[in-house]
């Protein structure tokens, strides 16, 4: 890791800029005043610099601290040293300038885009439904909570990028993590500000008992503490806290992608985005493990529960991620803030990069080479044509919408799929995707950067790249094939036993679920259907309820609630009429297959990603280079991250088995048909893909080369790099050696 950070340390370091801009003054011993010349003169032979990049590793090596230097010697910083000093206004002390490297830089913005992954992608979506119970929202309210940051970051992308590409990012990125900060504490907020969470009203056996109250009465009591129809109102503060968090991550993407490409080689840039993307895509993971670690505690952290996790009544702590989360944000924001507008030797690593925009026939490429345009309002329409006249970049766009669908709605219904396909609880389901995000999607964002640095591909050759990643995992959703059959339920997918049953074989599915569950062995139970909690009988079939089971008892053991005397559960003796807690498991072994494959899908996608962003980058203007990240991360969500799950969402409804009845209303679903949901999720993987490969085929296709540009795909990128793969560099002075004006004498 660390070869790969330091691929350019000719750079790294405002000392080493210096070696390379200032020479010692007329009359200083040991140099010929002569032999002083500023950089991007006319550089001497070749044969003046050893083939081994000696004169090279004497520059680096003379180097040392900037900052001590000017202490030592008395230096007075020039206006334009003192600009590229850590700091917070005049307060630039020496002892912070260690951290003005862009490596410290990838430190803190990693940290800061792990951070919104954790509280956005992870956090927010283990808690929908505990913050669904507790403040009685509607799923139409949570759905709008979750969509109010993707509603807010497209409002402010075009601007952000626009203004803040060509200002002080740092800042735009310090104060975005401060709103975000403040978003997650008002997040939080409302645990702080309602009554304590009352439980013991609603608590019931669900037991074969006759006498059995309803649900739906007990809810109209408002015993949610005892603020009934009032506490709905807190969706407008969740909506605000989401609203402040996508205005706050939305120069994190965009600002800080451009600020780390600008201040290192470009071919060192796809490693230092793919670690920053690395660390975006680990943030999810870990909000999953620590929001489901949060939700084992009681959301009164104080008192003592009355009712089991397993309970559905049950409401975790589902606030302390996010006041631990906004309290960091607002911790990592006081060093981003210190940067200065470029780091020291940002300015020599532009000069000698090579551009690879595309070349459109209109002339627009010379406009916005301008200095001048880009800086008003007014030439914000200009630049959104001429990004939409790039055909390269637009076709980069639609690819990344089109693999976004597929990421955001896997992200969304991927444990929902491994629950209902191998009858796993909700927990283990979630553990088991997360466990396969981190090393796949984690591994291959990384992976993917490192791969483009390493082969230098050039801006064709890594769209290419990316249509071959396609490829491949478009064979490898062929996996969705695999299904395991649906385990039976008695009433839904299975009849009763015809001893209590009747004369039907089979449950008829237009009548009502309460027909549907009700047989002979639970007719005298006064059985509640809003009640649901499934329990697996000694037969092996499951049942809607320990009560439309029959049962009449209930004992603790080492394995959980064991429901006796069960009257509907068939077996020849009756102390064998039991029923476990829970959902039945089946008897599928394609469970290690499917997350193999599975395992490559996610991989394969997510190589994708630096590459793409790199090539986007590649394809435009230095100058426009954070407004057309903005631009596409806009058309990513409208067209992708947005209406990925709601499309995929509504193809999983239709495999639907069994609705939850909400007083009249319908809930969410109990159970899912798996071989409709294994054929829409089949349909869906290969579309998207082949969508995506077309797409990156396309732009590969359009693309036109600058006409200084090598042709070949896989040519370096670096013209300090030759063909031979020696270093070469501006030649200094004579000897090859610069000697630094700031420099101790020993």
């Amino acid at each position: 890791m660390p070869g790969l950070l330091n691929a350019d340390p000719s750079f790294s370091s405002r000392q080493e800029l210096l070696d390379l801009q200032d020479y010692p003054p007329d009359g200083d011993p040991g140099v010929d005043s002569q032999s002083h010349s500023s950089v991007g003169s006319a550089p001497r032979s070749p044969q003046s610099v050893g083939a081994d990049g000696s004169a090279h590793s004497a520059v680096v090596s003379g180097a040392t601290s900037f900052q001590g230097q000017l202490c030592e010697r008395g230096h007075r910083p020039t206006e334009q040293e003192s600009e590229q000093l850590c700091g917070w206004g005049a307060l630039r002390p020496r002892a912070l300038q260690v951290f003005n490297t862009p490596r410290w830089v990838l430190f803190f913005l990693s940290v800061a885009s792990f951070l919104q992954g954790l509280l956005i992608n992870g956090l927010v979506n283990t808690v929908v439904t505990s913050i669904e119970r507790r403040f009685e929202l509607s799923s139409s309210q949570t759905g709008l909570i979750v969509s109010s940051y993707d509603i807010a970051a497209c409002v402010c992308l075009a601007f952000a990028s626009y203004f803040g590409g060509n200002g002080h990012k740092p800042r735009w990125l310090g104060w975005g993590m401060i709103i975000m900060g403040v978003g997650s504490l008002v997040f939080a907020l409302p645990h702080f500000t309602t009554p304590p969470y009352q439980v013991s009203a609603l608590q019931s056996k669900d037991m074969c008992s006759g006498n059995s109250s309803s649900l739906c009465d007990v809810l109209n009591e408002g015993v949610f503490g005892g603020s009934a129809g009032k506490l709905s109102q807190y969706c407008l503060v969740f909506m605000l806290s989401q609203f402040l968090h996508g205005i706050g991550a939305t120069p994190l993407y965009t600002l800080g992608v451009t600020y780390l490409d600008q201040n290192v080689q470009s071919s060192s840039a796809p490693v230092y985005i793919g670690i920053f993307y690395t660390a975006a895509t680990v943030g999810p993971a870990v909000g999953y493990l620590l929001g489901g670690y949060f939700l084992n505690i009681f959301t009164d952290i104080h008192t003592t529960a009355e009712v089991r996790p397993d309970n559905p009544l049950w409401v975790g702590a589902w606030w302390i991620g996010f006041l631990g989360g906004g309290a960091v944000s607002l911790l990592v924001a006081v060093p981003i803030l210190s940067y200065p507008r470029e780091l020291p030797g940002a300015q020599e690593a532009v000069s000698i990069r090579e551009s690879e925009a595309h070349q459109g026939k209109d002339g627009g490429h010379s406009s916005s080479a301008d200095p001048h345009f880009g800086k008003s309002l007014r030439d914000m329409p200009r630049c959104v044509l001429l990004l939409l006249k790039n055909p390269t970049f637009l076709f980069l766009c639609l690819a990344g919408a089109s693999d976004a669908n597929l990421i955001a709605a896997m992200s969304t219904f991927g444990p929902k799929i491994l629950e209902a396909q191998f009858s796993l609880s909700a927990s283990k389901a979630a553990s088991i995707f997360g466990c396969l995000v981190v090393p796949a999607g984690g591994g291959g964002t990384f992976l993917g950067g490192y791969i483009v640095q390493r082969l230098n591909l050039r801006c064709r050759g890594i769209i290419r790249f990316c249509a071959a990643c396609c490829s491949l995992s478009l064979l490898s959703a062929f996996v969705f094939f695999v299904h395991c059959p649906d385990v039976p339920m008695a009433g839904v997918t299975a009849p009763y036993h015809a001893l209590y049953y009747g004369p039907q074989a089979d449950p008829d599915l237009d009548s009502s679920l309460d027909e549907r569950l009700t047989a002979q062995c639970n007719s005298n139970c006064s059985c509640d259907h809003q009640r649901f909690s499934p329990v697996c009988g000694a037969d092996r079939v499951m049942y809607y309820s320990p009560c439309f089971a029959g049962c009449s008892s209930i004992n603790l053991s080492s394995s959980g609630q064991v429901y006796g005397d069960c009257g509907c559960v068939v077996a020849n003796d009756s102390a064998a009429r039991f029923a476990l807690a829970g959902k039945c498991g089946n008897s599928c072994r394609y469970m290690p297959l499917f997350l193999a494959v599975f395992f490559f899908c996610i991989l394969f996608t997510f190589l994708t990603s630096i590459p793409a962003i790199t090539a986007t980058l590649r394809c435009v203007t230095e100058r426009q280079k954070s407004f057309a990240l903005g631009i596409q991360w806009i058309l990513v969500r409208t067209l992708g991250a947005i209406p990925g799950p709601i499309i995929f969402g509504a193809m999983v409804d239709r495999s639907c088995l069994l609705w939850q009845d909400k007083c009249g209303e319908r809930g969410s679903c109990y159970l899912y048909n798996n071989t409709d949901m294994s054929r829409f999720t089949l349909i869906a993987g290969i579309v998207y893909k082949i969508v995506a490969t077309l797409l990156f085929l396309l732009a590969s296709v359009v693309y036109r080369a600058p006409l200084q540009s090598p042709q070949s795909s896989c040519e370096s990128t670096d013209p300090a790099v030759d063909a031979t793969g020696g270093l070469s560099f501006k030649t200094p002075p004579h000897d090859g050696v610069i000697v630094n004006k700031h420099a101790r004498d020993d």
